[in-house]
């Protein structure tokens, strides 16, 4: 059960009403964890900053295939749900990858690195290993690369804490339980 209300339209607070605007009409509706989350302007917008900056960083497949490993480790099944309707209709992987990236691997093996990296990561709190750091560098991500899949890792428990903690209404298509996989 939510344990925070999706703010109607006329709700929105003003300093939050522009960006979620802009999702909305990107979108085509407004999520339920966008309308809880434009309850704090300061929060919501900075999210959305990092987010649109970090939308430029490596490729679709593999920021999505990262947002698919961290809410996995995070058991946030909000951003599963989300996560795997726009790995399926944005970068257009397929079922099999989907599930793959849940466990933090993909069958492309430098998209595989990156994930496994970020699975590492999260898993670790950031306390990775000098091989981990290795095998991601030896797929041929550049330390900027490195910087960008940590700071992918974050923006993802970002929205991972937070919709754990609030319990947003699915609005997107359920996906199956992590122990079905």
């Amino acid at each position: 059960m939510a344990r925070t209300v999706a703010l109607k339209p006329e709700q929105v607070p003003a300093d939050s009403k522009p960006t979620l605007d802009a999702f909305t009409k990107n979108i085509g509706f407004t999520p339920n964890m966008m309308a809880s989350f434009a309850q704090s302007p300061i929060a919501f917008n900075a999210w959305a900053t990092l987010l649109g900056s970090l939308s430029k960083a490596l490729d679709v497949k593999t920021r999505d295939g990262i947002g698919l490993a961290v809410s996995e480790v995070n058991g946030c099944n909000y951003c599963l749900t989300v996560h795997s309707f726009t790995a399926e209709h944005m970068a257009k992987l397929s079922a099999e990858e989907i599930i793959l990236a849940r466990k933090g691997h993909a069958s492309d093996p430098k998209r595989d690195a990156a994930l496994q990296f970020a699975r590492k990561v999260i898993e670790a709190r950031g306390n990775v290993s000098d091989a981990d750091l290795k095998a991601v560098r030896d797929a041929g991500y550049t330390d900027a690369n490195v910087m960008e899949i940590v700071a992918l890792v974050a923006m993802y428990s970002l929205t991972n804490f937070f919709n754990n903690v609030f319990d947003p209404e699915k609005d997107f298509p359920a996906v199956t339980p992590a122990g079905s996989i």
